[in-house]
């Protein structure tokens, strides 16, 4: 037996019978022959580490636009805080750990500059609107390796596509990224909101600290715990009635404290008014788009190239191409 079926039988032996088993999968878009050493999820999980669009999103923001100080959450360190709780609950579920694994570094692929912030900017400017997910599932599928994508599993893909609201993916391993999607960013935007000087600890509800706790630490213990034992044994992944009420009533919480915030999203309007430029010069002069989109605009139109080159998008990137064509460089005299 090769490596890899070595670990597809100890998939096949340990796991809940519940658990999605590589050997099961539905495969890639294009056959491939098998990895002696890894299984197609653990060849997935490399895929998304080692793409391009993982590494941008160290420069991509979370919810504070450009944070002075180096501890605020950037689209990069999110997204390893997804993959760490995911991979906790699905080891306590006997779930499989590499699908869960590569569905948490992949989920946020698509995701553009500035946020959502950027996301509700494009939506409003892409014929047929904009979503991160879909983004993202595009970005393996379409934008990867100079358009060959990265050829991915299918669970992998409808766990990415399926992360944040609409049907529920197909996999358990898909349903945890979902669930541990909320609890990361709920609760290290808490803490980056603390740190800022936006709220105060006391500003959290008590309602809500009295059920998931009162530090970081806690609630994220508890909503973990609680999505561990709500789900044991179950073909589903839960959370107890008065765990789930808590941490529906925090996210409201911040939307109105932290999300909605002038002090927190002031700027937001300035970066959307920028991505609104960038698209409208690039749509009246697509030859100015990079060769790696000029395939794009011949097959799939000057729209979609466009979206897709701003989309993948740096926050420092797309600044640095705002001031080179819109801003005027002083003139010196030689």
């Amino acid at each position: 037996m090769t490596l890899r079926e070595q670990f597809q039988q100890r998939e096949n032996d340990m796991l809940s019978p519940y658990a999605c088993r590589s050997a099961q999968s539905r495969g890639r878009q294009r056959p491939e022959e098998e990895c002696s050493v890894r299984t197609p999820f653990q060849r997935d999980t490399d895929r998304i580490v080692y793409s391009k669009a993982f590494r941008r999103l160290k420069h991509k923001t979370q919810v504070f636009l450009q944070p002075e100080g180096d501890h605020y959450r950037t689209r990069m360190t999110h997204t390893l805080e997804v993959s760490r709780i995911a991979r906790t609950i699905a080891r306590a579920l006997s779930l499989n750990e590499d699908l869960t694994e590569a569905i948490a570094l992949g989920h946020d692929l698509g995701h553009t500059p500035f946020g959502h912030a950027g996301e509700r900017a494009l939506n409003t400017l892409m014929p047929g609107g904009f979503a991160h997910y879909q983004q993202s599932v595009r970005v393996v599928e379409r934008l990867e390796k100079n358009g060959e994508g990265l050829n991915l599993t299918w669970e992998v893909r409808n766990g990415i596509l399926c992360h944040t609201k609409g049907q529920a993916a197909a996999t358990l391993e898909g349903q945890i990224v979902r669930l541990a999607d909320h609890i990361a960013y709920i609760n290290h935007d808490i803490e980056d909101a603390l740190r800022g000087g936006i709220i105060f600890p006391m500003d959290i509800p008590l309602e809500v600290s009295s059920v998931l706790g009162f530090t970081h630490k806690a609630r994220i213990d508890t909503l973990v715990r609680d999505a561990i034992e709500a789900s044991l044994g179950q073909p589903e992944i839960r959370q107890s009635p008065q765990v789930r009420e808590a941490m529906l009533a925090l996210k409201d919480f911040m939307f109105d404290s932290v999300y909605t915030n002038p002090l927190a999203k002031g700027e937001e309007g300035k970066a959307q008014d920028m991505l609104r430029r960038l698209f409208e010069y690039y749509q009246k002069d697509p030859d100015r788009l990079p060769d790696d989109f000029q395939t794009i605009r011949a097959e799939e139109g000057v729209d979609r190239a466009v979206c897709d080159y701003i989309a993948g998008m740096t926050d420092p990137f797309a600044v640095e191409r705002y001031k080179e064509l819109f801003i005027p460089v002083g003139w010196t005299v030689k």
